[in-house]
């Protein structure tokens, strides 16, 4: 076994093609072929069911693909590591962060982070949290940002900020005059949702006690992509929805008089800087979280806050 022939499955598994999978690995296909042959024999496992067209993995062979991932990321961050051993940032980062965050954190610090580190080449992805969670166990991402706890026993987080979260309702909501407001008063039929995927839609369903039942409106049904989207939707349709900390710093001083604080305890998500267990360049780990935590305005701890789960 050798790295070559992990290079090949992970290749074949990206392009469901073998002929285009060698093209791209620069051999021909019989060499390819036969070298996951080779492999195939050596650890008694049929890794590609070769009379499907495309090509697809066998359930053991996903495994074995996901590992060869994980090895393959991890000889590739040897060097990276060396390097940071003398003290040097170079190499690559790939980086994976939720939709609902990226907007807005990632021009409060990318600019002088890549600055700081000329040397190094930096990917950023939005991906949502079960995308960023899958390649983060595969190798495919060095690092996500995103809301926790995940409960994933390979996974490493480390906390960077807690976001409240408030209500922005039309005035057709006619909420109580009370300062805070309960999440128990929200009226679940007016509320405008993320679509499914997104990890501040069960956060907002937790919050609201949605688990049970859906919010249903009239005639219109409409799930959306992102936290604007909901703002504007509020705006135009009237109706409420559930925002993060981060979308009122960007609300006109019209659209700030809809925003309404809950009571104690403040619902918050927890947002953190997530690694595999294994990933060894804990220096640009803590650069990088001591960076963010630097120009995050708010947040810093979790005191009288309830952190909602995804």
């Amino acid at each position: 076994m050798n790295l070559q022939q992990l290079e090949y499955i992970v290749a074949v598994d990206r392009y469901r093609h073998f002929a285009r999978a060698a093209e791209n690995s620069f051999v021909t296909q019989p060499t390819l072929s036969m070298m996951i042959q080779k492999l195939e024999e050596e650890l008694g496992i049929k890794i590609f069911d070769r009379k499907k067209q495309p090509v697809v993995p066998t359930r053991e062979g996903e495994e074995i693909i996901m590992r060869a991932k994980q090895v393959l990321a991890e000889v590739a961050h040897l060097k990276e590591y060396a390097a940071e051993l003398k003290g040097e940032v170079t190499g690559e980062l790939h980086l994976g962060i939720i939709p609902t965050l990226a907007p807005y954190l990632l021009p409060l610090f990318l600019r002088s982070f890549s600055q700081r580190h000329p040397n190094l080449k930096i990917y950023i992805k939005e991906m949502v949290t079960n995308d960023i969670i899958l390649k983060l166990k595969t190798g495919e991402l060095d690092m996500g940002i995103l809301a926790t706890p995940l409960h994933e026993e390979q996974l490493k987080e480390h906390p960077l900020f807690y976001e409240e979260f408030f209500a922005y309702a039309s005035k057709s909501e006619k909420l109580s005059a009370k300062k805070y407001l309960a999440p128990k008063e929200i009226n679940l039929e007016n509320l405008w949702l993320l679509e499914e995927g997104h990890c501040l839609r069960n956060q907002v369903f937790n919050l609201c006690e949605l688990k049970k039942q859906e919010a249903e409106r009239d005639n219109l049904h409409y799930e959306a992509g992102s936290i604007e989207t909901l703002i504007n939707l509020v705006d135009k349709y009237e109706g409420l929805t559930i925002i993060p900390h981060f979308a009122i710093l960007n609300l006109t001083p019209g659209q700030k008089e809809k925003v309404r604080e809950f009571a104690e305890p403040k619902p918050v998500r927890e947002i953190s800087l997530v690694v595999s267990e294994s990933y060894p360049r804990r220096k640009l780990v803590q650069e990088l979280q001591a960076v963010i935590k630097q120009v995050v305005p708010f947040g810093q701890d979790s005191q009288k806050r309830s952190v909602l789960d995804i």
